[in-house]
């Protein structure tokens, strides 16, 4: 049998590395940037055209390479943060398999350009799919400018898989943040289509957090400090009232690296228990400083997952100092027998001494003796409230009474001996007030989750959660794509603070927003302000709606007009849908039932989720 195992061509090589650190535009985005800030760069600069599909470009103003390093950068496994084995457990730079490079030339075309600060001219290198096209001499300023364009160009069945540009740029977004934030003592640029996105200057750690979501947040946050043999910890919690229900304010940071850690997210969980509304998330911004020898980097390509050495110290440390910043900002109760706040002196009485109470007793004061009026009174003296009535002034109470109320002469106790008195008829029922008959139909909820009634042919149980979902979405359907929605005005703006991403993504379904009865106000810098609202919202729940709101258009929001109009409406329909546990009054529930059975898909949810099972008299039979 002949030989049938073969080495790789080396761009075959390339491209199966590429995939595994190269998934999408955002991964092209976070590699350049740690690259960037190994050069020492002070200010890096991130271009994008297309949501990166035409054009990645990163310009830092680092220490360049020299003729020798910007080729050989290019080869795989090339690198200058380590020589042995040894080195791996040691790290302190962002970059160090020498990958990055070689995977991303292999599925895109590159152009660099380098200049190290005692050069006169700089180095440029262009490479289509791992081949070298040409390298020459140029004219560039101190530091490195990478483009990389259309990516994926090689590989089309890697592109069509790639999200709409909407998804792809929150993704490069999300790891903008990740790298920016780590790095506060940088200046960060992004650019978008032409279009600034973002404007970092260097700042501290609180400031930048505020930078990139907003002013609003600044309020929100609440330190986090404590520093042990094992860890450092510094950072910010956000407070539980402003806890989001998606998860996209929680960062964690390791010796400045982004890192995702489900334990260490359980921690921050466990230290906000009993804070929290259901299925609400906490906002959170740690940064740990470890031992790099105590952790192990090199366990997945993107370097977003860690071993630690200790988890389970490192979990226990975390969760008590997340406790304890909460209680000392009196985010939450706790226990402290030291000292009691509500016995602290006030500031203003610190120093003064203190008097001595008087009392002054008025010993003339009786309260059985006539007292008189002063000088302006007319002299007549009042009784007390002590001193009794006469006993013969009784008859006086009954004065007049003949006049009103006359009895026959002729009454007599027997005419009274068949009163009747009123009562409230007492009729049992099987389902108390929950229960309508309209014709031969019994409505009724059960458990306050379902709403049974009867058809012809045995007995029908509707998810009452499910069945409001199916209807509000398509009465939403029908009002934005005829444009005729009924608002309800305000009588007070609703003003809610927003991010700038967050915004952006708003900006892009507007119109189906006005559509479905919203009405925009004046916008200023993290602010929308909103003078009416649909009808079928509630002014308290539209916070949270677009909260649901911006959470899907993050994940799924297509390009094209009816697919963003069907996610809008399915989205406020998940978000205004009367949920489990609420009481429904008869009228309710039958209104129900029959706007249910009124749809033009009334068996499932938007979501695909049945909204009623049918039971006939045959299924019943079969259980007895």
């Amino acid at each position: 049998m002949s030989d049938i195992i073969q080495l790789l061509p080396d761009h075959v090589a390339n491209q199966i590395a590429a995939g595994e650190v190269v998934q999408r535009p955002a991964s092209v985005v976070k590699e350049l940037l740690e690259n960037a800030i190994d050069a020492q760069a002070t200010v890096i600069k991130l271009i994008i055209k297309e949501a990166g599909k035409t054009l990645i470009q990163v310009i830092d103003d680092g220490v360049g390479m020299s003729v020798t390093d910007a080729r050989l950068s290019f080869e795989r496994h090339a690198t200058s943060k380590i020589k042995n084995a040894e080195d791996l457990f040691e790290l302190n730079t962002k970059g160090f398999r020498g990958e990055a490079l070689a995977s991303i030339a292999a599925i895109a075309h590159v152009e660099l350009k380098t200049k190290q600060d005692n050069d006169e001219v700089g180095t440029e290198i262009k490479i289509e799919g791992s081949q070298v096209i040409s390298q020459e001499v140029c004219v560039t300023s101190k530091g490195t400018s990478i483009c990389v364009k259309n990516l994926f160009y090689n590989i089309p069945a890697r592109r069509n898989f790639l999200k709409s540009n909407t998804v792809e740029l929150r993704h490069i977004i999300d790891e903008f943040h990740r790298v920016a934030m780590a790095h506060p003592n940088i200046k960060f640029d992004m650019y978008h289509n032409g279009s600034e996105v973002f404007n970092l200057p260097v700042s501290n750690d609180r400031q930048r957090i505020v930078n990139i979501f907003g002013g609003k947040t600044n309020e929100k946050l609440v330190p986090v400090t404590e520093e042990t043999d094992l860890v450092a910890i510094s950072g910010f919690v956000g407070k539980p009232e402003y806890a989001k229900r998606s998860r996209g304010e929680q960062f964690f940071f390791v010796n400045n690296r982004f890192i995702k850690s489900p334990y260490l997210n359980h921690a921050v969980n466990a230290a906000f228990e009993g804070l929290l509304k259901d299925k609400a998330h906490p906002s959170y911004f740690i940064y740990l400083r470890v031992d790099p020898k105590s952790i192990d980097i090199n366990i997945h390509p993107t370097k977003t997952e860690i071993k630690f050495e200790d988890e389970h110290a490192l979990y226990a440390i975390l969760r008590s100092t997340i406790k304890h910043s909460l209680g000392q900002f009196n985010v939450a109760p706790i226990l402290d027998f030291d000292r009691d706040a509500s016995m602290d002196t006030p500031y203003e009485y610190k120093g003064k001494n203190a008097k001595a109470p008087t009392i002054e007793v008025d010993r003339n004061f009786n309260p059985f003796k006539d007292e008189k009026l002063g000088s302006g009174g007319s002299g007549k003296s009042y009784t007390s409230s002590f001193k009794k009535e006469p006993v013969g002034s009784w008859e006086k109470l009954y004065v007049g009474l003949e006049s009103e109320i006359t009895l026959p002469k002729s009454s007599t106790a027997e005419e009274f001996s068949t009163v009747e008195f009123e009562s409230t008829e007492v009729t049992g029922s099987l389902f108390k007030s929950n229960e309508k008959k309209i014709g031969h139909l019994t409505t009724y909820q059960l458990k306050k989750k379902y709403i049974v009634t009867t058809i012809k042919s045995g007995m029908v149980i509707i998810n009452q959660n499910r069945a409001h979902q199916r209807i509000v979405y398509e009465e939403l359907l029908r009002s934005i794509t005829m444009a005729n929605a009924v608002s309800q005005q305000l009588l007070f703006p609703l003003k809610l603070s927003f991010s700038k991403t967050e915004i952006t993504l708003l900006e892009t379904v507007k119109e189906q927003l006005q559509n479905t009865g919203f009405v925009f106000g004046e916008q200023s810098m993290g602010e929308i302000e909103f003078t009416a609202i649909p009808t079928v919202v509630s002014e308290k729940e539209v916070s949270v709606l677009l909260e649901q709101l911006l959470s899907d258009l993050e994940n799924e929001v297509p390009d094209t007009g009816f697919s963003q109009t069907d996610l809008l409406a399915k989205s406020i329909a998940k978000s205004v849908a009367i949920r489990t546990g609420v009481e429904l009054a008869p009228e309710q529930l039958q209104y129900m039932a029959n706007s249910l059975f009124a749809c033009t898909e009334p068996t499932i949810t938007p979501d695909n989720k049945p909204t009623f099972i049918t039971l006939t008299i045959d299924d019943i039979d079969k259980k007895f």
